[in-house]
């Protein structure tokens, strides 16, 4: 699965980065276990733990929409949209204040991805069916 590979590999970047950025602070702050009410770990750790909570899904439905053959235009319209609502997501909820149109949007993208790869997927699953 190329296709599927190709926006794995970012989507992948884009967790480390923010793993490290909440382990960095975790570090720095001598704080091991929950956020200790440090509202500024919290923001980091719900910024990766999002990320982590839909990313997966988001490269599942990818590849299992490349995989039945999708056209490929389609699964990178699909591939594009994930990385770049993860990215614009975890910017805009990064920030302080949090940037409330950017986060939006990027939970836009993300959806849109996942619920779009998913239903081409289904679309192209269900033609090869019949």
């Amino acid at each position: 699965m190329p296709i599927t590979t190709l926006y794995a590999l970012p989507l992948a970047l884009i967790l480390l980065t923010l793993t490290f950025r909440t382990i960095s602070y975790r570090r720095a702050n001598k704080i091991s276990l929950g956020d200790n009410g440090d509202k500024a770990l919290l923001k980091r750790i719900r910024v990766h733990s999002n990320c982590a909570e839909y990313a997966p899904i988001g490269i599942i439905v990818l590849g299992l929409a490349e995989s039945v053959a999708t056209p490929s235009y389609l699964v990178h319209a699909t591939g594009l949209a994930l990385v770049a609502g993860r990215a614009v997501h975890a910017y805009g909820m990064s920030q302080t204040p949090q940037i409330m149109p950017i986060r939006v949007a990027g939970m836009i993208l993300t959806l849109t991805a996942i619920a779009g790869g998913a239903f081409i997927g289904t679309a192209f699953a269900l033609h090869h069916l019949a």
